[in-house]
């Protein structure tokens, strides 16, 4: 029994680390990935205003910011 649960795990971390594999993959060919470097508080600051302003995510909100600056 003891082997079986074992083999069973192994085979879940398996599978889950190729799906992440595969997004990884697909992130990379579709998407530049950019980093911001912001004082301390400031990420929790923009996560309020993003949803404030009725946006689903930090990055949505992030990238509406700078397009509509540009």
């Amino acid at each position: 029994l003891q082997i079986n649960v074992i083999l069973k795990i192994k085979k879940v971390k398996i599978m889950s680390k190729t799906s992440s594999q595969v997004k990884n993959r697909w992130n990379e060919k579709n998407y530049d990935r950019i980093t911001i470097m912001a004082k301390k508080g400031k990420k929790e600051e923009w996560k309020q205003k993003a949803k404030d302003n009725g946006f689903s995510s930090l990055n949505s909100y992030l990238i509406d910011c700078i397009e509509n600056k540009i």
